[in-house]
């Protein structure tokens, strides 16, 4: 009882709005008198580390007060009905009517890459895969043999999609979570995360790592989780100097995982570990690296294995001589030009950058705590231009936020600021005095004045989504 009482205490109101209002909301969907699970999942600032994660990087994600909240109330049927409020904003169909015999084919399970071709088909009903794909990945990594009955499904989140802040992986985690339970399955918080990555890898189509999937779901308010993605290792919370405060400001340029520069870049990324790692068994050479590319470190990146990747090759190039880049979550086009070498160097220096950033944070000296937030805005700022010089994964706008709070600098309370997550616009990181509220807000104007975008600010912390874990309701 103690337990449930202090999980109570700490429910977010949108989380206790969508409890009170499930009838309001979803009466003519859910049915009445039966159980409908409730679950939330936040959505994630991501401080230091963004597209390092699927090269084993340390990364260090905060939480949002932006959440999903998602319904699960089983069928009699084997119907999946699914409704997610304000889609239709996005130009998507409000409302999803599935059937769970879709996921077969002559009585076996299709291939993912069959359902997700299923699932695309339509592509005002697209977003529904984020959703839909829990069942057959579950199916698949024989957490149930068969879903014996359907469900229905209802969705709201306050989440700005594309703003760079997982607002997929936000839904993946809140849907598999009250799926989890509606079901009674059974798994443990890493292989939550890790299914709902196979979601948005082989459902969906995006090659995201899998921190996003981990902050939503193991995340604290207040606190940044350092994770070590080989493949999920949580080091530890982090947490932010009483002093200070890490927000987010949303360019409102729309940032996709699976959009070209990103899965260019990833590709790359992984040709250049791949070669390294070919070099050394080509001059049996012991690879310590553990299958790692962030393993190795900037001294032996200079010094051993730069000279060894080239600047340039083609996917045709790379084919004919390695066969594959070893990601499955990527394809390599044969007529395209990557840049293995630029791109593998982001990563094994954003792993460093990352873990000096997390030390500097955790200084125990008052003395030198202003000097250390300096140097930590530093390393921002050196993450941000990599994304740029290194990936090709900036945007103008996102520069035009970092170069307002750069020239505002230390004096007046800022330190450091980055890109986030997959780059390409979305949101803007920034490390600042608590104090500081009326400027940010000011520098959200000056942006506006220079795009003529209307930036949204991220304000604020709440707990991830197994801190809360799931609610029952019912109505009459």
């Amino acid at each position: 009882m103690e337990l449930k009482k202090k999980r109570h205490e700490i429910y977010p109101d949108d989380l206790l709005e969508y409890k009170s209002k499930v009838k309001l909301w979803f009466g003519g969907l859910f049915a009445p008198g039966r159980d409908i699970y409730i679950a939330r999942a936040p959505a994630r600032l991501d401080v230091m580390g963004g597209i390092a994660d699927y090269s084993g990087s340390v990364v260090l994600q905060g939480t949002l007060n932006e959440a999903t909240i998602v319904g699960v109330q089983r069928r009699r049927d084997k119907r999946i009905l699914i409704k997610s409020t304000g889609i239709e904003k996005e130009g998507f169909q409000t409302i999803v009517n599935y059937h769970l015999e879709n996921f077969y084919e002559s009585g076996a399970l299709k291939s993912f890459d069959k359902i997700q071709n299923d699932l695309k088909k339509d592509p005002k009903c697209s977003w529904a895969a984020y959703v839909l794909g829990a069942f057959p990945v579950l199916v698949k990594e024989k957490i149930v043999n068969n879903f014996n009955s359907g469900a229905t499904i209802c969705i709201k989140s306050n989440i700005p999609i594309g703003a760079g802040v997982a607002s997929s992986a936000s839904l993946e985690i809140a849907t598999m979570l009250a799926i989890k339970s509606a079901y009674d399955l059974i798994f443990d918080a890493f292989q939550l995360s890790l299914y709902c990555q196979m979601v948005e890898n082989f459902i969906v189509g995006a090659p995201c790592g899998i921190m996003d999937q981990m902050a939503s779901a193991m995340g604290k308010k207040n606190r940044l989780l350092a994770l070590r993605c080989q493949p999920h290792e949580l080091l530890k919370m982090v947490a932010i100097p009483p002093d200070v405060q890490i927000m987010g400001i949303n360019s409102r340029v729309k940032h996709q995982v699976g959009g070209a520069h990103y899965s260019k870049t990833r590709i790359a990324t992984f040709m250049g570990k791949k070669i390294i790692f070919s070099y050394l068994k080509e001059k049996a050479i012991h690879n310590p690296y553990n299958d790692y590319l962030c393993n190795v470190s900037t001294q032996e990146w200079t010094e051993k294995y730069k000279s060894v990747v080239p600047e340039q090759i083609t996917g045709k190039e790379f084919i004919e001589k390695y066969e594959t880049h070893e990601d499955t979550a990527t394809t390599i086009k044969p007529e395209k030009t990557y840049y293995p070498q630029r791109t593998a160097e982001h990563p094994i220096y954003e792993n460093f950058r990352t873990q000096k950033f997390i030390k500097l944070l955790e200084t125990d000296s008052p003395g030198d705590s202003r000097e250390n937030l300096i140097q930590a805005g530093k390393l921002m700022y050196e993450s941000h231009e990599s994304y740029s010089n290194n990936c090709d994964l900036g945007a103008g706008e996102t520069d035009i936020i970092v170069d307002l709070v750069k020239k505002l600098g230390t004096e007046n309370g800022f330190y450091g600021a980055k890109i986030t997550g997959g780059g390409s616009g979305g949101t803007v990181a920034i490390l600042a005095d608590k104090n500081v509220d009326d400027i940010l807000k000011n520098i959200a104007t000056r942006y506006h004045d220079k795009t003529k975008l209307q930036p949204y600010i991220f304000w604020g912390s709440s707990p991830g989504a197994l801190e809360l874990g799931t609610i029952v309701t019912k109505f009459d």
